[in-house]
């Protein structure tokens, strides 16, 4: 049972057009709340709350960022809790760059939160409203102390030759072009997990040879060597890596070149395509894979064309990952498609045992909301899955940077 009076965070997720939020305890993660406000910067927003049985909701405008916060401040009396509770003892902001400045989270300072600002040329549908949101929950709670949480910042400490593009130097430089990668926070709360359930059975993990598969509608692939991330599978922006679900993934860069002499088009229509029409969705017509699924068993030839196509791709980083780390301990799948789509981890790990790896098809089968191994006592390579908590580790690390303020 949760403990009533030990501290809280309050973890804020700022989109372009949404504000995600919880309160919850970082010892445990015991969750005292949660909700979302929508179409932040309209007319005909929403919002709700859900509080243990406790549930209320909003609609109406939602002029901005700062104007969503008061809403929360609102649903939160309604439920019977309040944002000036003195057991609140930080806010934790997910902040998706933080470019090469931030490998750490850091306290929210004027400098920090222009440096956010500034790293939006580099993330201009996230870092604005990242500031937005700071500035919204500043001034409802500017006692508290505000952490920004960076998405980049486990892939701070790539490998040069990983984080690299082979562009031109004086570009690279000039405009800071390089790898930053996504779902950091992720993929250092899932590798943490099996590190310690790793070295709970007695194994030493110093150079635990790990790869981590967060699958969800955006999906990446990172690879990890004792507890620093060597490869991701994210680049510069989110496109770039597995098929998502409406994101190409890799891409020949010139197809941009091809379809604006071709096809007329400019680079914000291509954009849109790239990364908002393309992916399973584009493929198949459909980004969720419990429709996907059932596509596939009716023998519906595009769903298992895309699919196909999905798993292809996942394949040759799962290849071309074990050989970067010299071999392979753990692979751990998470996130939606992850941790709930066993086809997706049946037809990727199929054929693998001259590999090391043999899958437990019951046990891929099975439904568990907790950490499980998926790979059969004879296998090489522990295969599992562990289901992702980006918040907790937000609140965690939110937590202990307020501590030493």
């Amino acid at each position: 049972m949760a403990d009533p009076t030990a501290p809280r965070v309050l973890v804020i997720n700022s989109g372009s057009s949404s504000l995600k939020f919880q309160l919850l305890d970082p010892a445990d993660g015991a969750l005292d709340a949660s909700g979302i406000v929508e179409r932040v910067g309209q007319d005909n927003g929403t919002a709700t709350i859900t509080a243990g049985e406790q549930e209320s909701s909003f609609e109406g405008a939602v002029a901005d960022h700062k104007a969503a916060m008061t809403i929360v401040q609102s649903l939160f009396a309604d439920v019977g809790l309040s944002l000036s509770d003195d057991r609140i003892r930080a806010v934790g902001h997910r902040v998706v760059q933080g470019g090469a400045r931030y490998s750490e989270p850091v306290l929210i300072d004027d400098q920090v939160r222009w440096d956010i600002h500034d790293l939006g040329k580099l993330a201009p549908l996230h870092n604005y409203a990242a500031v937005d949101g700071i500035d919204g929950a500043m001034a409802l709670l500017p006692e508290v102390p505000h952490v920004a949480v960076f998405d980049t910042a486990f892939f701070t400490a790539l490998p040069e030759a990983a984080a690299n593009y082979a562009l031109n130097r004086d570009i690279a430089t000039e405009y800071k072009v390089r790898r930053y990668g996504a779902h950091g926070t992720s993929h250092q709360y899932v590798s943490r997990t099996v590190s310690e359930q790793q070295a709970a059975q007695g194994r030493d993990v110093s150079g635990l040879r790990q790869i981590v598969m967060h699958l969800g509608n955006g999906a990446s692939a990172s690879a990890v060597l004792g507890d620093r991330a060597v490869e991701t599978s994210m680049g510069l922006t989110p496109l770039e890596g597995l098929v998502m679900g409406t994101r190409t993934g890799d891409i020949d860069p010139t197809i941009y070149a091809h379809l604006h002499r071709r096809a007329g088009l400019g680079p914000a229509e291509i954009d849109d395509i790239l990364n908002k029409r393309s992916g399973m969705l584009g493929m198949c017509g459909m980004s969720d894979f419990r429709d996907i699924t059932k596509a596939v068993e009716e023998g519906d030839e595009a769903a298992t064309l895309a699919t196909e196509v999905y798993v292809h791709r996942l394949r040759k980083y799962l290849g071309s990952y074990t050989f970067v780390l010299g071999g392979l301990d753990v692979l751990t799948f998470t996130a939606g498609i992850g941790e709930n789509v066993p086809m997706v981890r049946e037809r990727l790990l199929s054929g693998l045992e001259e590999l090391g790896i043999e899958l437990d098809l019951e046990a891929n089968a099975a439904r568990s909301n907790g950490a499980r191994v998926i790979s059969t006592p004879q296998s090489r390579v522990t295969v599992m899955i562990v289901p992702t908590n980006e918040e907790l580790s937000i609140a965690q690390q939110a937590s202990e940077v307020a501590r030493g303020a």
